[in-house]
Parts: structure tokens; C-alpha cells; sequence
């Protein structure tokens, strides 16, 4: 998860649901990291966190290229794959569904 050190409620939320059914994840501070900084911005257009993606234990990169977002579009709750950005809890928890991670909240 691309996160950053001050606090952001996106962040928090995703932390909690996270927490909540006991995942593993690793945070990737793009406050103290320019590359990680770049990255994210890179994929989202901002500073988005969290930007959470599936990755390869140890890696920093998204299994796949997460999905075409346009120029300046939000990335906030869109699901491209194996990244997801600023999401709410329904779409947090149906991403993880998707992927295997929960049993599907529907």
C-alpha cells in the first residue's frame, strides 16, 4: 500500500478494513520515497494514497499494468485490476473479493 506519514482518512480506512480480516500489507511511504512518489503519480495523476496494489511478495510494483485512467480523472475507488485507489468500504471490500483475499460481502 502507498501510503504517506501524516494522516489521511483514505489511509485510515484502509488500514482498518485491512486489519479487519487479518491481511498482510506494507506500507510504501511516498512522503520518504520520491521514487514512490513518482510511481503513484505515475498511475494516478496525485499524490493518491493509499494506493493499494497486488504485488509479488517483496515487490513494489502491480502484478499487471493497473487499467487506462484518463488525464486528470479521479482515481478514487476505481478498480484497475490489481490496484485500487482512495477507496470506501464497499469498494474496498469488493476488490479484495474479487481477488480472493474475503469472501464476497454480497
Amino acid at each position: 500500500m502507498y501510503s504517506r506519514t501524516t494522516s489521511c482518512p483514505f489511509v485510515t480506512l484502509a488500514k482498518r478494513v485491512l486489519d479487519d480480516y487479518s491481511l498482510p500489507y506494507r506500507e510504501i511511504y511516498i512522503d520518504k520515497d520520491e521514487r514512490a512518489r513518482q510511481q503513484v503519480i505515475q498511475w494516478t495523476g496525485f499524490q493518491a494514497v493509499p494506493t493499494i496494489i497486488l504485488a509479488w511478495t517483496g515487490e513494489r510494483l502491480p502484478i499487471s499494468e493497473p487499467s487506462y485512467l484518463e488525464p486528470k480523472r479521479s482515481p478514487r475507488g476505481i478498480d484497475r485490476g490489481h490496484m485500487i485507489t482512495e477507496p470506501n468500504i464497499e469498494e474496498l471490500t469488493a476488490w479484495l473479493a474479487k481477488h480472493g483475499f474475503i469472501a464476497d460481502p454480497s
